[in-house]
Protein backbone atom coordinates (compact mmCIF):
# COMPACT_ATOMS: atom_id res chain seq x y z
CA UNK A 1 0.00 0.00 0.00
CA UNK A 2 1.42 3.67 -1.42
CA UNK A 3 2.08 5.99 1.86
CA UNK A 4 -0.30 8.80 1.97
CA UNK A 5 -0.12 12.22 2.93
CA UNK A 6 -3.23 13.32 5.21
CA UNK A 7 -4.17 17.20 5.44
CA UNK A 8 -6.81 17.76 7.87
CA UNK A 9 -9.20 20.91 8.64
CA UNK A 10 -9.52 21.51 12.57
CA UNK A 11 -13.36 23.11 12.71
CA UNK A 12 -15.56 21.40 11.44
CA UNK A 13 -13.74 18.08 11.05
CA UNK A 14 -10.67 17.02 13.37
CA UNK A 15 -12.81 19.02 16.08
CA UNK A 16 -16.42 18.70 16.99
CA UNK A 17 -18.55 22.36 16.47
CA UNK A 18 -21.07 20.31 19.00
CA UNK A 19 -18.42 18.92 21.98
CA UNK A 20 -15.30 20.84 20.72
CA UNK A 21 -13.05 17.75 21.06
CA UNK A 22 -11.62 15.41 18.34
CA UNK A 23 -13.45 12.30 18.72
CA UNK A 24 -12.09 9.12 19.79
CA UNK A 25 -12.58 6.94 16.60
CA UNK A 26 -10.81 10.21 14.93
CA UNK A 27 -7.81 9.91 17.55
CA UNK A 28 -7.97 6.02 16.68
CA UNK A 29 -7.78 6.53 13.02
CA UNK A 30 -4.82 9.13 13.35
CA UNK A 31 -2.99 7.03 15.55
CA UNK A 32 -3.74 3.85 12.87
CA UNK A 33 -2.46 6.10 9.89
CA UNK A 34 0.81 6.73 11.39
CA UNK A 35 0.80 3.19 12.17
CA UNK A 36 0.32 2.42 8.83
CA UNK A 37 3.01 4.59 7.39
CA UNK A 38 0.96 7.70 6.20
CA UNK A 39 2.18 11.01 7.57
CA UNK A 40 -0.77 13.68 8.84
CA UNK A 41 -0.79 16.99 8.38
CA UNK A 42 -2.98 20.09 9.77
CA UNK A 43 -4.02 22.32 7.07
CA UNK A 44 -6.45 25.75 8.86
CA UNK A 45 -7.67 29.16 8.79
CA UNK A 46 -6.24 29.64 12.12
CA UNK A 47 -2.74 31.28 12.92
CA UNK A 48 -0.36 29.27 15.72
CA UNK A 49 -1.43 31.32 18.63
CA UNK A 50 -4.99 29.86 18.62
CA UNK A 51 -4.34 26.25 17.56
CA UNK A 52 -5.21 24.70 21.21
CA UNK A 53 -7.08 21.93 20.46
CA UNK A 54 -5.60 19.39 19.12
CA UNK A 55 -3.66 18.27 22.08
CA UNK A 56 -4.96 14.48 22.03
CA UNK A 57 -3.12 14.20 18.77
CA UNK A 58 -0.16 17.15 18.82
CA UNK A 59 2.45 13.53 19.11
CA UNK A 60 1.04 12.41 15.31
CA UNK A 61 1.38 15.77 13.57
CA UNK A 62 4.07 16.13 10.69
CA UNK A 63 3.68 19.28 9.66
CA UNK A 64 1.08 22.62 9.62
CA UNK A 65 -0.37 24.57 7.12
CA UNK A 66 -1.53 27.64 9.10
CA UNK A 67 -3.37 30.81 8.50
CA UNK A 68 -5.46 29.31 5.09
CA UNK A 69 -1.83 28.33 3.88
CA UNK A 70 -0.39 32.17 4.32
CA UNK A 71 2.22 30.40 6.61
CA UNK A 72 3.44 26.55 6.46
CA UNK A 73 5.94 24.69 9.08
CA UNK A 74 7.32 21.66 10.23
CA UNK A 75 8.83 21.84 13.39
CA UNK A 76 10.47 25.41 13.57
CA UNK A 77 11.04 25.58 10.27
CA UNK A 78 8.82 27.82 7.63
CA UNK A 79 8.34 26.23 4.41
CA UNK A 80 6.26 29.29 2.95
CA UNK A 81 4.84 32.28 4.10
CA UNK A 82 2.57 35.03 1.96
CA UNK A 83 1.89 38.10 3.78
CA UNK A 84 -0.87 40.93 2.43
CA UNK A 85 0.79 44.71 1.59
CA UNK A 86 0.35 46.70 4.67
CA UNK A 87 -1.73 49.29 2.62
CA UNK A 88 -3.76 46.38 1.97
CA UNK A 89 -4.03 45.88 5.50
CA UNK A 90 -4.55 49.38 6.83
CA UNK A 91 -7.28 49.96 4.03
CA UNK A 92 -9.41 47.38 5.67
CA UNK A 93 -8.77 47.84 9.51
CA UNK A 94 -10.03 51.87 8.50
CA UNK A 95 -13.64 50.27 6.87
CA UNK A 96 -13.88 47.83 9.50
CA UNK A 97 -13.39 50.97 12.01
CA UNK A 98 -15.71 53.29 9.45
CA UNK A 99 -18.50 51.23 8.92
CA UNK A 100 -18.39 49.19 12.50
CA UNK A 101 -17.81 45.45 11.53
CA UNK A 102 -15.09 43.09 13.65
CA UNK A 103 -12.10 41.89 12.50
CA UNK A 104 -8.82 40.08 13.66
CA UNK A 105 -5.69 40.64 11.99
CA UNK A 106 -3.39 38.04 12.34
CA UNK A 107 0.23 39.58 12.14
CA UNK A 108 3.37 36.76 12.12
CA UNK A 109 3.57 37.19 15.68
CA UNK A 110 0.47 39.12 17.60
CA UNK A 111 -3.06 39.31 16.34
CA UNK A 112 -5.65 42.28 16.94
CA UNK A 113 -9.17 42.28 17.49
CA UNK A 114 -12.35 44.84 16.51
CA UNK A 115 -14.77 44.17 17.91
CA UNK A 116 -18.00 46.91 17.91
CA UNK A 117 -20.64 43.94 17.95
CA UNK A 118 -19.39 41.83 20.11
CA UNK A 119 -19.65 39.33 17.24
CA UNK A 120 -16.06 38.30 17.50
CA UNK A 121 -16.26 37.67 21.17
CA UNK A 122 -19.81 35.41 20.55
CA UNK A 123 -18.73 33.14 17.65
CA UNK A 124 -15.03 32.82 18.30
CA UNK A 125 -14.79 32.08 21.92
CA UNK A 126 -18.77 31.17 22.71
CA UNK A 127 -19.31 28.88 19.90
CA UNK A 128 -16.29 27.66 18.74
CA UNK A 129 -14.12 28.14 21.72
CA UNK A 130 -11.51 29.50 20.31
CA UNK A 131 -8.66 30.67 23.50
CA UNK A 132 -6.00 33.44 23.63
CA UNK A 133 -7.67 36.17 21.60
CA UNK A 134 -7.37 37.52 25.23
CA UNK A 135 -3.59 38.48 23.90
CA UNK A 136 -5.31 40.89 21.02
CA UNK A 137 -2.67 43.70 20.63
CA UNK A 138 -3.55 46.96 19.57
CA UNK A 139 -3.96 47.12 15.21
CA UNK A 140 -1.19 49.41 14.99
CA UNK A 141 1.30 47.47 17.09
CA UNK A 142 0.62 44.43 15.23
CA UNK A 143 0.75 46.63 11.78
CA UNK A 144 4.46 46.89 12.46
CA UNK A 145 4.79 43.26 11.60
CA UNK A 146 4.03 40.93 8.70
CA UNK A 147 0.42 40.91 7.97
CA UNK A 148 -0.95 37.14 7.11
CA UNK A 149 -4.64 36.86 7.23
CA UNK A 150 -7.69 39.72 7.97
CA UNK A 151 -11.30 38.22 9.24
CA UNK A 152 -13.28 40.34 8.87
CA UNK A 153 -17.34 39.92 10.22
CA UNK A 154 -19.36 40.97 7.10
CA UNK A 155 -22.03 39.15 4.90
CA UNK A 156 -20.95 37.86 1.11
CA UNK A 157 -22.37 40.45 -0.52
CA UNK A 158 -20.23 42.94 1.18
CA UNK A 159 -17.27 40.49 0.83
CA UNK A 160 -17.92 40.49 -3.03
CA UNK A 161 -17.78 44.35 -3.03
CA UNK A 162 -14.96 44.83 -1.01
CA UNK A 163 -12.66 41.68 -2.87
CA UNK A 164 -13.22 43.92 -6.18
CA UNK A 165 -10.96 46.31 -4.42
CA UNK A 166 -8.53 43.96 -2.73
CA UNK A 167 -6.77 42.55 -6.15
CA UNK A 168 -3.91 41.23 -4.60
CA UNK A 169 -5.98 38.94 -2.09
CA UNK A 170 -8.03 35.96 -2.46
CA UNK A 171 -10.68 35.05 0.33
CA UNK A 172 -12.26 31.64 1.81
CA UNK A 173 -15.23 31.70 4.29
CA UNK A 174 -16.03 28.52 6.37
CA UNK A 175 -18.42 30.42 8.73
CA UNK A 176 -21.51 32.45 7.13
CA UNK A 177 -20.50 35.42 9.81
CA UNK A 178 -17.00 35.95 8.95
CA UNK A 179 -14.43 35.56 6.12
CA UNK A 180 -10.85 35.00 5.54
CA UNK A 181 -8.75 37.40 3.48
CA UNK A 182 -5.27 36.29 2.75
CA UNK A 183 -2.86 37.06 0.09
CA UNK A 184 -3.03 35.56 -3.60
CA UNK A 185 -1.58 32.95 -4.09
CA UNK A 186 -2.17 31.61 -0.20
CA UNK A 187 -4.87 28.78 -0.12
CA UNK A 188 -4.29 25.89 1.75
CA UNK A 189 -4.18 23.98 -1.90
CA UNK A 190 -1.22 26.11 -2.35
CA UNK A 191 0.13 24.87 0.85
CA UNK A 192 -0.68 21.43 0.64
CA UNK A 193 1.72 21.82 -2.72
CA UNK A 194 4.34 23.55 -0.99
CA UNK A 195 4.55 20.78 2.40
CA UNK A 196 4.67 17.78 -0.17
CA UNK A 197 7.39 19.72 -2.51
CA UNK A 198 9.41 20.55 0.67
CA UNK A 199 9.18 16.69 2.27
CA UNK A 200 9.30 14.82 -1.54
CA UNK A 201 6.10 13.60 -1.24
CA UNK A 202 4.48 12.91 -4.22
CA UNK A 203 0.95 15.33 -4.46
CA UNK A 204 -0.82 12.36 -6.18
CA UNK A 205 -0.62 10.26 -2.77
CA UNK A 206 -2.44 13.17 -0.46
CA UNK A 207 -5.49 12.95 0.63
CA UNK A 208 -7.21 16.21 1.95
CA UNK A 209 -10.30 16.54 4.59
CA UNK A 210 -12.75 19.33 5.02
CA UNK A 211 -16.05 20.42 5.84
CA UNK A 212 -15.61 24.54 4.60
CA UNK A 213 -14.83 27.06 1.60
CA UNK A 214 -11.88 27.50 2.85
CA UNK A 215 -11.02 24.41 1.90
CA UNK A 216 -12.06 24.11 -1.22
CA UNK A 217 -8.97 24.52 -3.07
CA UNK A 218 -7.21 21.93 -1.08
CA UNK A 219 -10.01 19.32 -1.60
CA UNK A 220 -9.40 20.38 -5.29
CA UNK A 221 -5.88 19.61 -5.12
CA UNK A 222 -5.08 16.91 -3.15
CA UNK A 223 -5.08 13.39 -5.42
CA UNK A 224 -8.08 12.42 -2.88
CA UNK A 225 -10.35 15.52 -1.71
CA UNK A 226 -12.93 14.06 1.32
CA UNK A 227 -15.48 16.67 2.42
CA UNK A 228 -17.58 15.48 6.11
CA UNK A 229 -20.53 14.77 5.99
CA UNK A 230 -21.35 18.23 7.51
CA UNK A 231 -19.80 20.38 5.15
CA UNK A 232 -21.46 22.75 2.81
CA UNK A 233 -22.88 21.65 -0.38
CA UNK A 234 -20.50 23.41 -2.61
CA UNK A 235 -17.48 21.62 -0.80
CA UNK A 236 -19.09 18.09 -1.34
CA UNK A 237 -19.67 18.62 -4.99
CA UNK A 238 -16.01 19.42 -5.42
CA UNK A 239 -15.30 16.20 -3.27
CA UNK A 240 -14.28 12.67 -4.74
CA UNK A 241 -15.76 11.50 -1.36
CA UNK A 242 -18.38 12.43 1.20
CA UNK A 243 -18.12 10.81 4.29
CA UNK A 244 -20.18 10.85 7.15
CA UNK A 245 -20.19 14.26 9.34
CA UNK A 246 -17.30 14.72 12.30
CA UNK A 247 -19.46 13.88 14.78
CA UNK A 248 -20.41 10.62 13.61
CA UNK A 249 -16.80 8.66 12.88
CA UNK A 250 -16.29 10.82 9.77
CA UNK A 251 -12.66 10.48 9.74
CA UNK A 252 -12.55 7.05 10.75
CA UNK A 253 -15.00 5.79 8.17
CA UNK A 254 -13.35 7.66 4.97
CA UNK A 255 -9.33 5.96 5.88
CA UNK A 256 -11.10 2.91 6.23
CA UNK A 257 -13.25 3.21 2.65
CA UNK A 258 -9.92 4.27 0.87
CA UNK A 259 -7.78 1.36 2.83
CA UNK A 260 -5.22 3.73 4.12
CA UNK A 261 -6.19 1.65 7.55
Amino acid sequence: MESYALFFDIDGTLVSFRTHQIPDSTILALTRAKQAGHKVFIATGRPPLIITNLGAIENLIDGYVTINGALCYVDDKVISCKKIATKTARFVVKDAQEKNYGLIMVGEKDVAVLDPQGQVDKIFRQEICVENLNQARPFEEVLRQRIFQLTPFFDEDYEREMMAQLTDCTVGRWHPAFTDITAKGADKGEGLLSMTKHLGLNPKHTMAFGDGGNDSSMIRTAGIGVAMGNALDSLKQEADYVTTSVDEDGVWNALCHFGLI
